[in-house]
């Protein structure tokens, strides 16, 4: 770490370790430079993450997180070499709070609860992506020796993550188990997964689909390949059995927060997607100065390019992608809304692609919701999508 002062003059420099040591040691230092509870020293991190970082935002002392690339701009102002080491770097983050705070953003004062959420949201939709994974590696495996398992479950709302696919590909991880299976096995094996209706009818089409005539591995790959389908399973499995217990803690933990209420009359926005939602935005005030900053933030907004004579404007690449896949969920759940259809019929016709107009529909609402929170006010539709004025 390092410490200048107004001058940009090095007052004291220390390597501190990640510990509980590192830390009173921190302080200790930022307390003899003047560190007081009424005017706390700033601090500047390039990594917004560990321990360490959470107790100093727990102190409410003002704390930046410096992207890296502007580190390293920064850093070529005083030196055209590309020499780098800590002690450099700690030099530049700290003269970068001393010459240029007014132009970055302290990290958001967002309250306990609200951290709890985006861990909890956050780590559900790891788990969503995980499952994902999974799933396209067991179907590609499948592929290569068991081609009947596909056609057993290509079934629309069953696929190969159904507890269904699970508990039969379980006892049957190959063709010829699977084959062999009598209808009593099967049934056990549906019950077991949690299927109550059409049992029967499953059982029977298992039965067609399993003796059916397709194309075989010699007996010891299909046997090794189906060891291999047992352990995908059963990461599969706990996928998720991960998944679906994240999904219910975050939206317990979404349910207690105050500005639940006002998400939740957002057409689109269940528990889930709310407690992403607010995850990534937080509940800071005052951490988007305005509309826009919200949905440059979420990438809902596009860039626009001006040079000379020459003028693009292009999808924002750079933005939350947490809260982007979020916002994609959420607008695919509003568009059944009315006012919210012909909003994104309405840019189609004008000859927006589909992309572009769920942007325009998901921007739209993101200027809503910042004005929702700010005011306090339920979503309102009409307000929202007010009815175009005719032309004389």
């Amino acid at each position: 770490m390092a410490l200048v002062d107004e001058a940009g003059k090095l007052v004291t420099k220390r390597r501190i370790r990640d510990d509980a040591d590192g830390y009173r040691q921190l302080l200790d230092l930022l307390v003899e430079a003047g560190d007081t509870p009424d005017a706390p020293i700033p601090v500047a991190v390039e990594t917004a993450r560990g321990l360490l970082f959470a107790c100093l935002r727990a102190t409410g002392r003002r704390v930046y997180s410096i992207n890296p690339m502007a580190v390293a701009r920064y850093r070529e102002r005083h030196r055209a070499a590309r020499a780098k080491s800590d002690h450099a770097d700690a030099m530049t983050l700290a003269n970068i709070l001393r010459t240029d705070a007014d132009v970055h953003r302290p990290l958001p004062a967002d309250s306990e609860l609200v951290q709890a959420i985006a861990v909890l949201a956050r780590a559900q939709q790891d788990a969503v992506w995980n499952r994902s994974q999974l799933i396209n590696q067991l179907r590609s495996h499948l592929k290569q020796y068991f081609p009947a398992a596909l056609a057993a479950f290509h079934v629309r709302g069953v696929g190969l993550d159904s507890r269904e696919a699970r508990a039969v590909l379980a006892v049957a991880p190959d063709p010829a188990t699977a084959a062999r299976l009598t209808r009593a096995q099967l049934r056990a094996a549906l019950k077991k997964s949690g299927r109550q209706r059409y049992i029967e009818d499953w059982v029977e089409r298992l039965r067609t689909v399993f003796t059916g005539d397709y194309l075989r591995q010699l007996p010891l790959v299909e046997r090794a390949m189906g060891r291999q389908t047992l352990a995908l399973v059963s990461q599969l499995d706990a996928a998720c059995r991960a998944a679906d217990d994240l999904a219910e803690a975050a939206a317990d933990a979404f349910a207690q927060h105050p500005d639940a209420e006002i998400l939740s009359s957002f057409p689109g926005i269940g528990p889930l997607t709310g407690a992403r939602v607010l995850g990534e935005i937080g509940d800071d005030r005052d951490r988007f100065a305005d509309g826009r900053a919200l949905k440059a933030y979420a990438g809902a907004s596009p860039v626009t390019i001006a040079s000379g004579k020459s003028r693009v404007v292009r999808h924002r690449r750079v933005k939350n992608q947490r809260l982007a896949a979020a916002g994609h969920v959420w607008i695919f759940g509003a568009l059944p809304s009315p006012l919210i259809r012909e909003q994104y019929d309405r840019r189609r016709a004008a000859g927006d692609r589909h992309t572009a107009a769920m942007h325009n529909v998901f921007n739209r609402l993101l200027g809503c919701l910042f004005h929702c929170l700010q005011t306090g006010q339920m979503f309102d539709p009409n307000k929202a999508f007010p009815a175009p004025m005719a032309t004389p």
